[in-house]
């Protein structure tokens, strides 16, 4: 029964966590598309309800849930000898990690930029250099990868490491390639580009 669950628990937290995941994703990609401010905070606001309101407490219950399940039926320890099982709990924790710090950081400072440029009324020199920045932006579209793998080891449990470094480097090159073409989709970097070069002449 404590199986059971542990199991419901776990798929559970997969689901809160996989959705706010993919409704960062879509709001971000919103946000991306807008020049109008107070459309823009919007999309930010639901960025952030997203991520504290689904993400983080979806990645809590999986990792209270899977620790439990480690500890009772796989071991404690012995997951380490485990390639399938210690490759996800490996990539849950560098996600936890990066989803709490790098990630998390920069859209709560964006989100108090858009507040800050609310007051102004328009789009501030520095909000728009935040929105322009790539770590961050790299680390978010890497997200939605990395739990793909996360699944992918835990549905086909592979006996050896081959599956857990092919699909990182995939992961990487997919959020390299939505990092390098995402931000060229939409027009209103063209229009900040003439803009400057006109000021500057």
């Amino acid at each position: 029964m404590t199986y059971e669950i542990l199991r419901f628990a776990h798929f559970l937290g997969l689901v809160l966590m996989g959705a706010g995941l993919i409704g960062v994703f879509l709001a971000d990609i919103r946000s991306r598309k807008l020049r109008d401010l107070a459309l823009f905070s919007q999309a930010v606001e639901f960025i952030a309800m997203f991520y504290d309101g689904v993400v983080v407490p979806g990645a809590i219950l999986l990792a209270l849930s899977g620790s439990w399940l480690i500890y009772e039926f796989h071991g404690g320890w012995e997951f380490l000898q485990t390639p399938w099982l210690a490759g996800m709990v490996l990539l849950f924790a560098l996600e936890f990690i990066e989803g709490n710090t790098v990630t998390r950081l920069y859209f709560m400072r964006l989100r108090r930029l858009t507040r800050a440029a609310l007051q102004t009324g328009d789009f501030t020199a520095e909000l728009k250099q935040a929105r322009a920045e790539q770590v961050a932006s790299f680390t978010h579209f890497l997200d939605l990868p990395a739990l793909l793998l996360i699944v992918s080891l835990g549905a086909f449990r592979p006996d050896t490491w081959s599956q857990f470094f092919v699909g990182s480097v995939l992961a990487i090159a997919a959020a390299t390639a939505l990092n390098m073409i995402v931000p060229r989709l939409y027009p209103w970097r063209e229009a900040e580009e003439r803009e400057g070069s006109l000021g500057g002449a």
